[in-house]
């Protein structure tokens, strides 16, 4: 029969696969799983980003709760090692924070210990992670190999946002698909050519709709296969538009404004051929809207990395810049 009560602990930096199996198991042992999300005073992850990853893993469960730990590492060591001393300081302040727990699930072996010292029954879960090989550090040392571990609800936060950007007829598309190749990132496709198909025949709810879809796409691709993400344009890009056809500011929610900022915009220069494919702007007009596009992001204090030359050379010189960006989320022996 089950206990009525159990716990499990750690800091979920980040929350991950391995964690869910842990506590899913930790369910079928008792009526009540308490999850202590241990968050020192030196960690950069609030213990609130931390319960939110949880919390919304975990909406199809009830018998589940999530309660933040904050300790001071001058004051509890911040330490994984197996160490019945380390073990016997934890011990007591776990036991105030869950007092009327029986049952302690670990997947280290220092949970034995922990047990010991609060006087209650001990479960040890998958200690050499068959069931899920990743740890921890390991996802924190090499983001990109171990994406597929990291539930749909965290991986927003480790996601990383490029924009492309640029007037009519410069290439981003097919920039977008290009880079969306070299890293097998996922990509985000604008939604512009698909609501306006005529870049000379819209109306100012139309921008409306291609906000909304566009950042919609966004949202999607946040929970892909990778954790970059290449997108073609942005929400300055179709405020400028709005502007640019209607001397008019596109007002949209601070959630569409929000899912659209990036960590690096690539804006391409209009040096290249001007290709008219029947649906867009003469060039007059779109060199008209080069100016709208880039004193949209000035008014907006966004920054951007200028992109020009041929088609190699823009393709080259994003490259350059998108590996500055992932560098740090990759290991050095891939």
């Amino acid at each position: 029969m089950a206990v009525m009560k159990a716990f499990v602990f750690g800091k979920f930096l980040p929350f991950h696969k391995g964690h869910e199996a842990m506590m899913r198991f930790a369910l079928t042992k008792c009526q009540q799983l308490t999850v202590l999300i241990c968050c020192s005073n030196k960690e950069t992850i609030s213990g609130q980003t931390r319960k939110v990853w949880i919390d919304n893993n975990f909406t199809d469960e009830t018998r589940l709760q999530t309660v933040i730990l904050n300790y001071r590492e001058e004051e509890l060591p911040n330490t994984s090692a197996s160490s019945q001393e380390v073990s016997a300081l934890w011990a007591p302040v776990f036991k105030t924070y869950c007092a009327d727990a029986s049952l302690l699930i670990t997947s280290e072996p220092y949970g034995e210990y922990v047990a010991r010292y609060m006087n209650i029954q001990y479960l040890l879960f998958d200690a050499e992670r068959k069931e899920v090989p990743v740890s921890a550090s390991a996802i924190t040392q090499d983001i990109f190999r171990n994406w597929q571990f990291l539930p749909d609800s965290v991986k927003p936060f480790y996601a990383k946002k490029v924009v492309v950007a640029g007037t009519e007829s410069t290439g981003k598309t097919t920039l977008v698909q290009n880079l969306a190749t070299h890293y097998k990132a996922t990509p985000v496709f604008e939604a512009g050519r698909d609501i306006i198909p005529d870049s000379g025949n819209f109306n100012y709810n139309d921008l409306l709709l291609v906000a909304q879809e566009h950042a919609k796409r966004i949202t999607n691709a946040l929970t892909g296969n990778s954790p970059l993400i290449i997108i073609d344009t942005d929400i300055h890009i179709t405020k400028s538009y709005a502007q640019f056809a209607f001397k008019k500011s596109l007002d949209v929610s601070d959630a569409i404004y929000n899912c659209n900022k990036a960590a690096l915009r690539l804006y391409l220069d209009n040096s290249v051929a001007f290709v008219q494919d029947g649906t867009r702007l003469q060039e007059a007009e779109r060199n008209l809207l080069d100016a709208y596009h880039r004193n949209t992001f000035a008014a907006h204090n966004i920054n951007l990395i200028e992109i020009t030359g041929s088609w190699q050379e823009r393709f080259r010189q994003a490259v350059q810049h998108i590996d500055a960006l992932i560098a740090p989320l990759k290991t050095n022996t891939q």
